[in-house]
């Protein structure tokens, strides 16, 4: 039986990135304002950032009025999961040669939609998780 201990493992940031660069759609968390918003978007790794591509609109509005952001990817199996969030920096590209750098990761939209604008977030903290599914482990008494 797993222990509690061995039910949640901390990452190294190598392993980390090992995960973000086996997954393909993420989850980026922006605020304008008091507001938070939520968009699932397809990315690659590039070098130790994170590449997606969007369209005009809130994704790119929100990212431009306030350039910190969460991004979050996360996978399971039938027996595990893991997680891996980036606290960082949001930079929608704008210079001929940082275009034609994200230009090199072939990064297609997954919707048949015009998606002209790259972000790269660049990580200012990264934290990974791998989680052991199990029973929850029984209960002590109760407090009287």
């Amino acid at each position: 039986m797993t222990g509690e201990r061995d039910a949640i493992t901390v990452l190294s940031d190598h392993e980390s990135w090992d995960l973000l660069k086996s997954a393909a759609l993420g989850r980026l968390v922006t605020h304008i304002g008091d507001q938070l918003e939520i968009f699932p978007v397809n990315f690659v790794t590039q070098g130790h950032t994170v590449l997606f591509r969007t369209a005009e609109g809130t994704k790119l509005f929100s990212t431009v009025m306030s350039d910190k952001v969460l991004f979050e990817v996360d996978d399971h199996t039938v027996a595990e999961g893991w997680s891996v969030i980036i606290r960082g920096t949001a930079h929608v590209l704008s210079s001929s040669d940082e275009i034609h750098e994200a230009d090199r990761a072939q990064l297609l939209p997954w919707v048949a939609t015009e998606k002209l604008r790259y972000v790269r977030i660049t990580p200012d903290e990264l934290s990974g998780r791998r989680f052991v599914f199990g029973p929850e482990p029984e209960r002590g008494p109760y407090p009287s």
